[in-house]
């Protein structure tokens, strides 16, 4: 590029890696981040709040605003097997999620906000519960 200035390549570059910049995080937005956490995939927004882990998986309580959201998810997801998860409000009625699934159970969701809550969740026979949390 003997006849180019410098200031021209330099332009160029910059308007290539304005263009390519975007694209990527895009791209980062449609795929997720590489290793991302199950949370990501677990279909709840907010803070992890609390994991109780037992034999066959985990519950994990999430946090945010006003709500609480809970799944269970398998701890090797595959066959369809029995599983539940329940979220439940201080004087309110629990949201329960159950059924044969490969992986997780949930997301549910309750309003909570200035309320304790509950959560349960089982796969297969082993469950695990939270008593009351988010006070």
């Amino acid at each position: 590029m003997h006849g180019v200035p410098k200031t021209s390549r330099r332009t160029g570059r910059a308007a290539a890696a304005m263009l390519v910049l975007p694209l990527l995080g895009a791209l980062g937005l449609v795929l997720g981040p590489a290793g991302a956490p199950a949370e990501a995939a677990s279909g709840c927004s907010g803070r992890l709040a609390k994991t109780v882990r037992f034999a066959t998986g985990s519950l994990r309580v999430y946090e945010s605003r006003s709500y609480a959201c809970a799944v269970t998810v398998a701890r090797k997801p595959g066959a369809r097997r029995a599983m539940r998860v329940s979220l439940q409000p201080r004087g309110g009625s629990a949201v329960v999620d159950r059924g044969k699934f490969t992986e997780l159970a949930g997301p549910v969701t309750v309003h909570a906000l200035n309320r304790c809550v509950r959560a349960s969740g089982s796969v297969g026979r082993s469950s695990g519960s939270t008593g009351w949390i988010l006070c």
